[in-house]
């Protein structure tokens, strides 16, 4: 099984092939995956690994590695673009997201004031009033939705919570409107005997039906990067993401970026 998981709070900063030059916020623990999700092609392998020993770093740790790495950084003069939530599993998982997304913004003010500090979630905890607000505060709020059809998406991101599906998740998007980004990912392959590939007509049909609705401020369509827990999966090629990403701006009016 895959696994590949970060050892710290705050890693990097790494070359990111969709945001520039990041510094990592991991706020699960270090030597475990907490996820909402169990997706097929998590670098992060399954959530069968277990959660660690370590657990979540508190919202003062995290503040102290961040404000440290900073000002390290800005001492030795070296560039940034983003701050970046990720790391080993849902961000969004955190106790103190909120308070953490706080002292993040207020640090990255002192420091490093034209970074951006960016969020990547799988969605599945957008409903709650302390975690959206905590999303519409950052400057990118870049929300998972890797298929408008369920049985699609339970196959491919087999999520953890009973009640998720992609009919109840939409219309949660569609009230951030054009303060998120929607970040898709498209791929083909087989698991457990199952065929799966969200990259045919009737899927990218579906898809474009839920961008319409959410109305994002962009949207982002990737493929498969690096080796997956699941082992018969096949990158999409970028020939064909890009054709994909000109139906989908061509339908929906919405700039796609294509990593």
């Amino acid at each position: 099984m895959q696994t590949v998981l970060f050892h710290s709070t705050i890693f990097g900063p790494i070359h990111s092939r969709r945001l520039g030059v990041s510094l990592g916020i991991n706020l699960c623990p270090n030597d475990g995956k907490v996820c909402t999700f169990d997706c097929l092609y998590c670098e992060a392998g399954f959530n069968a690994q277990g959660p660690g020993t370590t657990g979540f770093p508190s919202r003062e740790e995290v503040a102290r590695d961040l404000e440290a790495k900073l000002a390290g950084m800005k001492e030795a003069g070296s560039p940034l673009d983003v701050i970046t939530f990720s790391g080993n599993g849902e961000p969004t998982v955190h106790p103190d997201f909120p308070g953490v997304i706080e002292d993040t913004l207020r640090i990255r003010d002192k420091y490093y004031p034209e970074a951006k500090v960016s969020v990547l979630s799988n969605s599945t905890r957008i409903d709650r009033p302390e975690i959206f607000k905590a999303l519409l505060e950052v400057d990118n709020n870049i929300l998972k939705l890797d298929s408008a059809i369920d049985s699609t998406i339970k196959k491919l991101d087999r999520p953890t919570l009973p009640h998720f599906s992609a009919e109840k998740i939409i219309p949660e998007l569609q009230r951030f409107g054009k303060k998120c980004i929607i970040q898709t990912m498209i791929l083909r392959g087989e698991y457990d005997g199952e065929h799966i590939d969200n990259s045919t007509p009737a899927e990218i049909d579906a898809l474009i039906e839920a961008y319409r609705a959410i109305s994002p401020a962009e949207i982002m369509i990737y493929s498969i990067d690096r080796q997956t827990p699941a082992r018969n999966l096949v990158k999409v090629p970028r020939e064909e993401l890009e054709a994909i990403a000109a139906r989908i701006t061509a339908e929906t009016g919405v700039a796609v970026q294509v990593a």
